[in-house]
């Protein structure tokens, strides 16, 4: 029943109202006494471990963002080595993984969603993609926030696609239809030496903004479909290992591979915590 109420709230809440409401304050608490009681309430609510950060003293950081996007500290997150290791891009839980079945995702019992959707509703995006694999990875508020790249890989493509901010917790997930190609992401699409990759930055309730290490924040609350292109000059090659991006409050990466380009390590389920840097899968091809 809880569950119920508590999804049902969401489609009342305005959520893009609260979303950059929440995103403003996480900047710009102007009392800094205010600003650490609140990261110090946040760290002991949610169990962050502070000796990973390379600034420890949650004083230091000048607004809550700046404490939420926190760097580590040199070696905190060794890379797993080898060209054909594919590793976590992220700090999180396993939501799902598997396989793209007649252009669906699995979301949750119950619950898909499209693959065109998610890639921003272009089906000619989509085709490298059809019957290739996924994996959906959440980021819980006690996760390092920083998206690292995978394997290397040449930015050719991204798009910032609106909507919704519904979040992302297992339980919404299980009743919220569509929910990761319904709500507001960034898909960003790399050419690798397996092939093309994309990695879509989906927004949730409460946050603030999706950064890359490309373009800074990309248009929060911008109400139409907009696609930058990398091609020539333009072009950026990221190393493996190397940040992408970042979430100014938490929320899920959807990694999507072409079919027979990526054999999932066994040990990763869903439900299973990961580090980023941890290997995550074999590269085929």
């Amino acid at each position: 029943m809880l569950d119920k109420l508590f999804v049902l709230s969401q489609y009342v809440t305005p959520q893009q109202t609260v979303s950059r409401i929440a995103g403003r304050l996480a900047d710009n608490v102007g009392n800094p006494a205010m600003k650490n009681r609140v990261i110090k309430w946040f760290i002991d609510r949610y169990g962050v471990n502070m000796s990973e950060a390379a600034e420890p003293d949650f004083t230091a950081y000048p607004s809550f963002n700046a404490f939420f996007t926190r760097a580590l500290k040199a070696g905190a997150r060794p890379i797993a080595g080898g060209d054909t290791t594919l590793v976590s891009p992220v700090d999180g839980a396993i939501s799902q993984l598997g396989q793209i079945t007649d252009g669906r995702v699995f979301q949750a019992k119950g619950q898909s969603f499209s693959l065109v959707e998610l890639l921003g509703g272009d089906p000619q995006r989509a085709k490298d993609f059809e019957d290739g694999e996924f994996a959906t990875l959440y980021l819980s508020p006690s996760d390092y926030h920083r998206i690292h790249m995978p394997v290397t890989g040449t930015l050719r493509e991204m798009v910032y696609v609106p909507g919704k901010l519904f979040s992302v917790n297992p339980t919404t997930a299980e009743n919220v239809p569509n929910l990761f190609a319904r709500n507001e992401r960034v898909v960003c699409r790399f050419d690798t030496d397996h092939g093309p990759m994309a990695l879509v930055l989906v927004g949730a309730m409460i946050v603030g903004s999706v950064e890359t290490v490309w373009s800074g924040v990309v248009a929060p609350g911008n109400r139409l479909v907009t696609t930058s292109v990398y091609q020539g000059e333009r072009a950026i090659e990221i190393a493996k290992g190397d940040e992408m991006g970042r979430f100014r409050l938490g929320s899920t990466v959807v990694m999507v591979m072409p079919k027979g380009r990526v054999r999932w390590n066994s040990e990763q389920v869903a439900g299973k915590s990961i580090r980023m840097g941890e290997a995550f899968g074999e590269l085929l091809g």
